[in-house]
């Protein structure tokens, strides 16, 4: 990482993402990022905002999830953008409702920059590649597609499986990733989310860490 974190400013990154999010739909204003934050919260860092549904068997069901792969924006401002986007702007679903805040759980995943997988040939990126540390990305001409660190521990994919299912997220056949001129980028994170709706925020633990 660029930089390491604590639990207590994972837990200022989550309440912050939680808040920008309540008072968006509330009055449709993004709220000034916080005073007095931590110096490393000003420097730019990729950051992904995750919004979970909490359901009855306390299975999480994605609700929007939306951030910046690249170190463009300040850290704490990138979380607060990230937030509202997700809540709000991700395609694949209709925006939040303030009744749904009571529902859902905030996890906010803070990345490294990416970085190019160099492979000899493109049989060896599984490899290169490990499923528990590291998130991916997917690039082909125009086409791009990125999966965080967590979603194929959640979804028990191998590395392979990983790979295959990002070329998908990129709009791209499953096994692009073997093709001469896809590029292939891993990251990590550090993730840190709600246990339960407003509840307690954890440093989340993937496999292979």
């Amino acid at each position: 990482m660029p930089f390491e974190l604590t639990l207590e400013e994972g837990k200022i990154l989550v309440s912050t993402a939680r808040k920008a999010v309540e008072t968006y739909l509330k009055t449709q204003k993004k709220i000034e990022p916080p005073q007095n934050v931590p110096d490393k919260f000003k420097e730019k860092c990729g950051v992904f905002v995750t919004i979970n549904r909490v359901m009855e068997d306390n299975h999480r069901e994605l609700r929007g999830c939306i951030g910046y792969p690249y170190p463009t924006e300040p850290l704490i401002s990138a979380v607060i953008d990230s937030a509202i986007s997700s809540a709000t702007k991700d395609p694949r679903f209709y925006p939040l409702s303030p009744e749904e805040l009571d529902q859902v759980v905030f996890e906010v995943s803070v990345l490294t920059p990416p970085e190019l997988v160099e492979a000899e040939k493109p049989s060896t990126y599984p490899s290169k590649i490990k499923v528990g540390r590291d998130g991916l990305i997917v690039e082909r001409g125009f086409f791009k597609g990125l999966l965080l660190p967590q979603v194929p521990v959640e979804w028990n994919w191998d590395e392979e499986e990983f790979l295959c299912q990002c070329c998908i997220k990129a709009g791209l056949p499953p096994d692009c990733w073997l093709l001469k001129g896809t590029k292939i980028y891993r990251f990590q994170a550090i993730i840190f989310e709600e246990v339960s709706p407003k509840g307690e925020v954890v440093r989340k633990k993937l496999g292979g860490n």
